[in-house]
């Protein structure tokens, strides 16, 4: 399966996962749900990965955590803030930079619509 097939799967839960809890809960409750969405749809998920970085010619092995990689190709960060940021948008790119893989998103859950609350974010992906 291909990062922008498994893109599609993910928005798509997000989407029914934004539609039956709506807006304004913890990105706890968001990851957890979202999770288990992906599963029932067939998709390998992991949470809170921790992403090791060398700086130095040091591995720091916790450098930070993805909240949801699917499938070891995409990379999602939840959020449920009023507007994604600036700050928000680097993170995703850093994180997919720092990580080698080629697709990621931001998915923002307090946003009113989860189209409005969608960030798509690539490093070196072939469209």
């Amino acid at each position: 399966m291909t990062e922008n097939e498994i893109g599609t799967i993910c928005i798509a839960a997000a989407i029914d996962v934004h539609r039956h809890l709506g807006p304004g809960l913890f990105e706890s409750v968001y990851e957890i749900v979202l999770a288990h969405e992906l599963r029932e749809r067939g998709l390998k998920v992991e949470r809170q990965v921790p992403i090791s970085i060398v700086y130095k010619g040091i591995s720091f092995d916790e450098a930070f955590r993805a909240d949801l990689v699917v499938e070891d190709k995409v990379i999602i960060e939840l959020k449920s803030v009023t507007q994604i940021s600036r700050a928000h948008r680097k993170q995703i790119q850093t994180y997919l930079r720092l990580t080698d893989l080629k697709l990621g998103y931001i998915f923002n859950f307090g946003a009113a619509l989860m189209k409005e609350g969608i960030v798509r974010a690539v490093n070196g992906l072939e469209e």
